[in-house]
């Protein structure tokens, strides 16, 4: 009877890369584990089991430069690895021991191997039920048991997990080895850079031998256990049910701030510790995750820049060709031209234009051109207009004035305090308060949405636009989220009122980086009087992305068809909603439709919405940004599987606890709607 120690290990871990090859003292960890599991008498032979991914290489020369054999395999279905690496080494019994425990005790091994052998099983662990830290897992099966498990499961989380299947399955024999005392919640494994940090010292403490026993750690950790209190936090075998994508946003937290570049895109937005968080692809209204799942997006569709539905083949075409004939030269790329035409055509008031590359940058262009041209600093806003300076230096107002709670979790610090009383908050409809901030302070720029959650009442823009007029102060209508979804150009369009200055974003490119500030003549060329510039505003596929898109749109006539859904969406919320006695408010153009439950649970049934929709296939909240790619067979079969949710949420209202419902913390609010 040959006993064969495969080792699976790998390059790729998500949660720290290239681990198995990470240097503990002078040597790769790979090479620690492999000379203490030699020392395990009852092993015949050590084997390293990697995968055919090209990353792995270095592992394999190196574990095959210290004379054990590497079998290279399956990626993802590490069942199918190990019964190759059994089948080519003619294993009769396998010892499984994964790559990330460098403290594996070869005399705990032999012993499991021998119980195995007394007991007669087809599988033996000291895992099931796990007494030993987690780090020293040892199981031991016979070739023949897995080669059935092979046949007998396609299950994924089967097959990349190995023994799953061995373990539950009834029609295997089985025996364990527990410990006297229960010490699962020790961790002595390597997935995270904490748990490499405990490990570097727990080697460094015994000065890197190799001959340690795990009751050496063990007595170790007794009496210094400060050496092992980085890593105490993370939950025992936590990688086996999280996903990819889980796992890589663990391990964005550690750096980058906050975990991305976009709160609105934070996991916690959505389904704190649950949520896929990265995709791999996406292609109409559907995202696939890391682990190649495929979700029906019925959620932001990409913070609403991707109303023609993701990877658009026309817009696609055009930035391939953009891309094979140069992106960046010492030469303008033609197409700023192009664009800048296109949509002063589509705005007649307007005569110039200036490009960039994200909403921020517009809002900042436009503010800095608008104060030049006024002479005058203080600005009045209504609205969310992106993360500069200019804009959060209303938040350093104290608690009498409006920017001490109108976007609350905007924090001002790292804003200069000398910005404070440049920048005015004012509420939509409320033109009284306008008034008054005019009155009051030489406002030079009002700065506002057209529309962001209900419409203009008593002809709130038309007064607008005569105040602005009157006083010489320059009227800017921030259409960065609200543009070419509800008319073909801005949303002012529809309510016959101009102003001075327009920004463009989000939608313009469908998914492609580019904003556009367009104005009136005499207030663009204020330009040229101060400094706005900006290398990577002059690449090209932006403005080629923009361009087709315009096209697309404008013979598709886009605008329409969302706008036709997004009210199809909000009508059939109402309908469940009414059929379980739920009240609900809607808010949010047609387009960028969404709904709140008047409950003080509110935020509990958004995040179980989340989570049952995401059981089900569906990316879904309580908002719809709608795209031409949400076709009514898309949105029936989404309010089908909605439907039983809202009856879970009546039995809420009814007195069941919503709490017990979610299988983890609530999501968060992000910012408060503004009125």
């Amino acid at each position: 009877m040959k006993i064969v120690a495969i080792v699976q290990a790998r390059m790729g871990s998500t949660r720290l890369p290239n681990k198995v090859m990470k240097l503990i003292g002078d040597k790769p960890m790979i090479e620690l584990l492999l000379g203490r599991l030699a020392g395990a008498v009852e092993v015949d032979e050590i084997v390293v089991a990697t995968s055919e991914d090209p990353r792995n290489l270095p592992l394999a020369q190196h574990v095959r430069a210290l004379g054990y054999r590497c079998i290279q395999g399956s990626e993802n279905d590490v069942l199918h690895r190990f019964l190759c690496a059994a089948e080519q080494v003619e294993a009769d019994v396998i010892v499984r021991i994964t790559g990330d425990c460098p403290l594996v005790d070869p005399a705990l091994v032999d012993e499991a191997i021998r119980r195995f052998k007394q007991a007669q099983v087809d599988y033996f662990s000291n895992v099931a039920p796990p007494t030993f830290p987690d780090g020293l897992d040892i199981e031991v099966f016979k070739y023949a048991a897995l080669a059935r498990a092979a046949r007998e499961t396609d299950k994924p989380f089967d097959r990349e997990h190995v023994t799953p299947y061995l373990r539950e399955q009834t029609c295997f024999s089985k025996g364990c080895m527990v410990n006297d005392e229960d010490l699962s919640a020790l961790r002595w494994t390597v997935d995270e850079p904490a748990d490499l940090e405990v490990i570097r010292k727990v080697f460094a403490h015994f000065s890197y031998r190799t001959d340690i026993t795990w009751q050496q750690v063990l007595k170790l950790r007794q009496t210094h256990p400060e050496l092992f209190e980085a890593n105490q936090q993370i939950i025992r075998n936590e990688g086996a049910s999280m996903s990819a994508g889980q796992k890589l946003w663990k391990r964005a937290k550690q750096v980058i701030p906050g975990g991305n570049m976009l709160l609105s895109k934070r996991a916690e937005m959505f389904l704190p510790e649950q949520w896929p968080a990265y995709f791999s692809k996406s292609k109409g209204c559907k995202v696939w995750d890391l682990d190649g799942k495929e979700y029906t997006d019925m959620s932001i569709m990409g913070i609403g820049t991707n109303t023609l539905g993701y990877g658009h083949p026309e817009v696609d075409a055009a930035v391939q060709q953009v891309v094979a004939d140069g992106n960046m030269s010492t030469f303008n790329c033609p197409e700023e031209v192009y664009l800048a035409e296109k949509l002063i055509e589509l705005h007649p008031w307007a005569d110039m234009v200036r490009l960039a590359r994200s909403g921020g940058e517009a809002n900042a262009i436009a503010i800095r051109i608008a104060r030049a041209a006024s002479g005058r600093d203080k600005v009045a806003v209504c609205g969310y207009h992106g993360w500069h300076d200019w804009y959060l230096s209303a938040n350093l107002g104290d608690d009498q004035n409006l920017a001490g709670h109108l976007l609350p979790g905007l924090d001002p610090a790292g804003v200069p305090q000398n910005l404070r009383g440049t920048v005015f908050p004012f509420n939509y409809n409320n033109y009284a308060e306008l008034e008054a901030l005019v009155n009051t302070h030489d406002i030079g720029v009002i700065k506002m949405e057209v529309v962001r959650n209900k419409g203009p009442e008593d002809n709130f823009l038309q007064k607008v636009r005569k105040l602005a007029t009157e006083r010489k102060i320059v009227l800017i209508f921030d259409e960065c989220t609200s543009g070419f979804r509800q008319a073909f150009g801005g949303l002012h369009k529809l309510y016959g009122v101009e102003p001075d200055m327009a920004m463009f974003g989000k939608a313009l490119g469908n998914g492609y980086a580019i904003t556009a500030t367009i104005g009136r003549r005499e207030v663009m060329e204020a330009a040229q009087s101060t400094f706005i510039s900006s290398t990577f505003w002059t690449e090209r596929i932006g403005p080629a992305a923009a361009l087709r898109t315009l096209d697309v749109m404008e013979r598709t006539k886009s605008w329409e068809t969302i706008t036709n859904t997004g009210l199809q969406i909000r009508e059939k919320w109402q309908q469940l909603a009414d059929k379980n006695g739920l009240k609900i408010d809607h808010w949010g153009l047609p387009a960028l439709t969404g709904f709140s439950f008047q409950s003080e649970n509110a935020l509990a049934y958004k995040t179980l919405i989340t989570q049952e929709m995401l059981a089900k296939g569906y990316l879904a909240g309580n908002s719809v940004y709608v795209s031409t790619a949400h076709t009514p067979d898309v949105v029936e079969r989404f309010f089908a599987e909605l439907d039983p949710i809202f009856g879970l949420i009546k039995e809420c209202e009814e007195g069941r606890d919503v709490m017990s419902l979610l299988k983890g913390p609530v999501c968060h609010a992000g910012f408060k709607r503004l009125n």
